[in-house]
């Protein structure tokens, strides 16, 4: 199994990116799909998750209303678009498998089957 994330890279504040997650491997229908971040000195934290059929979503409180979790099946891919970035914002972003299970919230994730290999968002001026 391999999740290829990429679409880091240097943006200022107040700009946008949009990440990508390719996964092959697996049966991308079977799976929820989330994205984690891990600031420098910080812990992984949850950003956003989306069900197996894209029908449901769920964000982190820090970035709901600028980050859109989305997902292509036909494509095999999980998108992160973000806007409004924010220094605080800076990270390495994860992008993350989980066999599909009930409930989408973020305090579910605490099983995660496959990790991306990361991509690196960095928001400065």
């Amino acid at each position: 199994v391999q999740l290829q994330a990429s679409g880091g890279g240097l943006v200022q504040p107040g700009g946008s990116l949009r990440l990508s997650c390719a996964a092959s491997g697996l049966v991308f229908s079977s799976f929820d799909m989330g994205w984690f971040r891990q600031a420098p000195g910080k812990e992984r934290e949850f950003v956003a998750g989306t069900m197996w059929s894209g029908r449901s979503t769920t964000y982190a409180d820090s970035v709901k209303g600028r980050l859109t979790i989305s997902r292509d099946n036909a494509k095999n891919t999980v998108y992160l678009q973000m806007i409004s970035l924010k220094p605080e914002d800076t990270a390495v972003y994860y992008c993350a498998a989980r066999v599909s299970r009930v409930g989408i919230e973020g305090n579910t994730w605490d099983r995660v089957d496959y990790w991306g290999q990361g991509t690196l968002v960095t928001v400065s001026s």
